[in-house]
C-alpha cells in the first residue's frame, strides 16, 4: 500500500508539508521526510510509542520531523498550519472519519490531499471527493481532495 500511495503522491515530496495524524510506526511521516518533504509533523496519543518516534527521528537526524504527543481532534483544534499531505489511519471501527473529515478542509492546502486507511471504503463525504482508492486485504485506502 505504502508504495501505492508514494507512486500517487509522486516520488518526490520536496516542499511539501505533511501531516501524520496517528503516527503508530511513523512509516509514513518517515518515508514522506525521506522522499524530501519540508516538514512531517507526526500526532501520536500513546507516550511510548511517541518516544520511540522521538528516538528514531534523532537517530535519523530528521530535523524537519516534529513529534508531538496529542490526541488527534485536540490537535486539529489548536492547529493553524496548512498541510499539503495528510495521512490519516485512525484505529478502525470508532467513527474517527466521520470526526476529523469535517475539520481537516481547514488544515488543508489549496492543492493538498488526504492519504485515508479505513476498514471500508470511504464515500464522498460533504465537501470532498475520492480521487483514487484501492483495497489489500482488509484495509481499504483512498486519496482524498476537497471539491473545487
Amino acid at each position: 500500500m505504502r508504495q501505492t500511495l508514494f507512486n500517487w503522491l509522486g516520488q518526490e515530496l520536496h516542499g511539501k508539508r505533511c501531516l501524520d495524524l496517528f503516527a503508530g510506526t511513523g512509516a509514513l511521516g518517515f518515508e514522506a521526510a525521506s522522499r524530501g518533504a519540508m516538514q512531517v509533523v507526526m500526532v501520536e496519543n500513546n507516550a511510548m510509542t511517541q518516544l520511540n518516534l522521538q528516538k528514531n527521528a534523532e537517530f535519523l537526524g530528521a530535523e524537519q520531523i516534529e513529534i508531538q504527543r496529542n490526541d488527534a481532534l485536540r490537535f486539529l483544534a489548536a492547529n493553524t498550519q496548512l498541510f499539503d499531505v495528510i495521512f490519516l489511519d485512525p484505529p478502525f471501527n470508532q467513527g474517527w472519519l466521520e470526526k476529523l473529515l469535517p475539520r481537516l478542509a481547514s488544515c488543508l492546502a489549496a492543492d493538498g490531499v488526504i492519504y485515508v486507511e479505513a476498514e471500508k471504503p470511504v464515500v464522498a463525504h460533504s465537501g470532498w471527493q475520492v480521487l483514487k482508492s484501492g483495497k489489500a486485504g482488509n484495509v481499504q485506502y483512498h486519496l482524498l481532495s476537497l471539491l473545487k
